[in-house]
């Protein structure tokens, strides 16, 4: 449903490092950078995170205000989830929910939370129904 989201940063340095580590493990990386000169007045830069050749991620710097988000990254499993857990813990995140089925929504809804630097709620999340069985 959503094409792209920026979230602002105050460091872009530091969430660039963050990001890139704690993505790794989802497939998603830092893919592209956009010079905000190009774009009408005004326009940050961006720098973009993506996937499988879409691009849906963009950090800016600007003010941060942790409480205006929550983000939520598709693991496409739960050793994914894990993986993102333990490489955010691993940058500094701060955690907010060990990986482990989230049974207040489903049993079969399997995350972890953790808060980036600003102090952003990130979820990585694998919903098994979502996904194809082999």
């Amino acid at each position: 449903m959503l094409d792209h989201v920026f979230l602002s940063v105050t460091n872009l340095k530091r969430s660039i490092d963050f990001y890139e580590r704690i993505l790794a493990p989802l497939g998603i990386s830092h893919v592209i950078d956009y010079d905000g000169a190009h774009g009408p007045a005004g326009h940050p830069d961006l720098k973009g995170f993506g996937r499988d050749g879409r691009v849906a991620f963009w950090l800016r710097l600007g003010n941060a205000d942790a409480g205006a988000a929550h983000i939520g990254f598709v693991a496409n499993s739960i050793e994914e989830v894990d993986a993102f857990y333990k490489e955010a813990i691993a940058a500094g995140a701060t955690d907010q929910g060990a990986p482990g089925a989230r049974l207040h929504y489903d049993p079969r809804y399997y995350a972890a939370n953790v808060l980036d630097p600003d102090g952003y709620s990130l979820e990585a999340v694998y919903k098994s129904w979502q996904h194809p069985q082999p």
